[in-house]
């Protein structure tokens, strides 16, 4: 079945809410000006209940299917936006200087919104969905915020699904795997501790950088020596601090960066491994070395008969042809995760066509898409919903 005749009617309308939030974007749980916008529409389409303030500035709107009681599923869309700067170009781009929206959660609010204006109007369903819209996605775990809350307990969520755009697939096509599709996430800081001094007598001195070179080579090797290759696993320094002079040397160096996994066991692997090789370098030059290892974002888990149901709904929309069902898993980390821990449901991708990628200063969601992401949510209601 193609995209709802309904869908298409509603695109200029959807993609002018669309644009007024890409004008507008608000930082992690900072979204007041966004929350407000999407409560106000979703009482003007006529839901049973809107809630406000659900993980600080969620919110959550309820419709009540036509069809008599039955189950109730969550649907769920990100609000925050990223602290950059926009080069898109776009007459609608950001009115907030190093604000924008790149990873394209204006697009994912308009999508579940036009599909709450369909489902409002037709509830052609058994039993009730929950409109989620989160915020704080992009680093601040808006997701679990909303889950400890209470939501799933509070409107008796049974299933959960989430949707993201991703650049590169064709728009009208969606991709979707069983399983682990993002990765867990993981922060780490290491503290090298020497003893500073002058540069042209370095051996009087502990040099806190060169145990951080061979440290940053050495991480490496987690991945490469420590972990099975048929493991998926990323450790990555991606910031080095310490210094501010060309002849002395520092008392310190601070390194940052990340670990990706698809597998919880190989995130214990990589805290312990680290721990490891960075008392080993320690010894190695007499220094101090301390890490601080923060566990983020679990793994993106998609229970393989739902993985499978939203398959077919997707298929449904766009065919069963332009669904990739087996799609490779990203690295990347998404906060769905929790909700995924939850409760059961699946995470798709629906495509962006050629566009610049997530977090990059020219990206931008496109408009294209919004047809097929309210065909595919409100086709995934009335299935998952339907009368027994």
């Amino acid at each position: 079945m193609p995209i709802l005749n309904r869908a298409a009617e509603l695109q200029g309308e959807v993609t002018a809410w669309r644009h007024h939030l890409h004008q507008r974007p608000e930082i992690l749980y900072e979204v007041h000006e966004t929350a407000a916008f999407v409560a106000d529409k979703l009482r003007q389409f006529g839901c049973d209940e809107v809630v406000t303030g659900i993980g600080r500035t969620g919110v959550v709107g309820i419709i009540n299917g036509s069809k008599g009681a039955g189950r109730v599923i969550g649907l769920r869309a990100d609000m925050d936006a990223l602290p950059m700067r926009e080069e898109s170009g776009k007459p609608y781009s950001s009115l907030t200087e190093g604000r924008m929206h790149a990873c394209g959660h204006d697009g994912h609010m308009s999508m579940l919104l036009g599909a709450a204006k369909y489902l409002s109007e037709t509830r052609n369903f058994a039993g009730r969905v929950a409109l989620i819209f989160q915020p704080a996605e992009e680093g601040g775990a808006g997701g679990a915020a909303m889950v400890q809350d209470g939501m799933m307990e509070r409107f008796g969520i049974e299933k959960v699904y989430g949707m993201h755009n991703l650049p590169g697939l064709p728009v009208g096509q969606f991709a979707i795997r069983p399983g682990p599709i993002m990765a867990a996430t993981a922060e780490f800081e290491i503290v090298v501790r020497g003893r500073g001094g002058h540069a042209a007598m370095p051996h009087k001195s502990i040099d806190p950088v060169v145990a951080a070179g061979h440290l940053v080579v050495a991480l490496q090797g987690i991945a490469s020596r420590s972990a099975d290759p048929l493991e998926s696993l990323v450790v990555s320094v991606t910031q080095i601090h310490g210094g501010d002079a060309h002849n002395i040397i520092p008392d310190q160096v601070v390194l940052r960066g990340t670990v990706r996994t698809l597998r919880k066991e190989m995130a214990g692997l990589a805290e312990q491994r680290m721990r490891e090789i960075s008392a080993g370098i320690a010894a190695a030059h007499r220094a101090q070395i301390s890490v601080d290892y923060d566990n983020n974002y679990p793994v993106t888990f998609n229970v393989p008969d739902e993985a499978r149901f939203a398959q077919a709904i997707a298929g449904d929309i766009a065919g069963a042809e332009r669904v990739d069902g087996d799609v490779a898993p990203l690295m990347g980390g998404e906060d769905f995760s929790y909700m995924l821990e939850a409760r059961p449901g699946a995470f798709i991708f629906i495509g962006n066509g050629d566009s610049a990628y997530l977090h990059n200063s020219r990206y931008d969601f496109c408009d294209e898409a919004i047809p097929f992401g309210i065909s595919y949510w409100a086709r995934l209601v009335e299935t998952a919903l339907a009368p027994a």
